[in-house]
């Protein structure tokens, strides 16, 4: 599987063991940095992996800051993104199952290093289900994201 993944500083230490881990699992990886723990924008490496998501040219995505909050309001802004912030193995199979997630967002402060590896492997191993019931909502989720595309992020009430 082709991952995009990356990290501001609060995130490089996980990134940093995460990366030679998944390219060992024979994964490949497109690392978008940080590559040291100078302190950097989170925003910058949240487009980077969202965008190569959203394009096709990596099947999933990592992102990992401090706290996951800050990557994956910005991961979000992408359209064709699902990010998620997972804390735990069962979110990142189930957001992957019924939610389509395709970019998972995690708090190097919030969990440890093994946990962290477990959540990206649950990750990584799901497949979305395609039942009709997270179709449909999947459906409905995209015309949102279509709608307001088309009015420039502006709503109507007329809708």
């Amino acid at each position: 599987m082709r991952i995009s993944i990356g990290a501001d500083h609060a995130g490089y230490a996980y990134k940093s063991l995460i990366v030679p881990w998944l390219e060992k699992a024979g994964h490949d990886v497109l690392d978008e940095g940080t590559f040291g723990p100078e302190s950097v924008d989170y925003p910058d490496f949240a487009v980077a992996v969202a965008h190569r998501v959203a394009r096709g040219e990596a099947d999933r995505g990592v992102l990992i800051c401090g706290s996951a909050v800050g990557v994956c309001i910005v991961a979000n802004k992408l359209p064709g993104i699902r990010a998620g912030i997972c804390h735990d193995t069962y979110s990142a199979r189930q957001g992957v199952e019924h939610d389509d997630m395709n970019v998972l967002c995690l708090g190097e402060r919030v969990i440890g290093i093994a946990l962290a590896r477990e959540i990206v492997e649950r990750f990584l191993a799901a497949r979305f289900s395609a039942d009709a019931r997270h179709r449909r909502r999947l459906d409905k989720l995209e015309a949102v994201e279509q709608r307001y595309l088309r009015s420039n992020g502006t709503s109507s009430n007329d809708e």
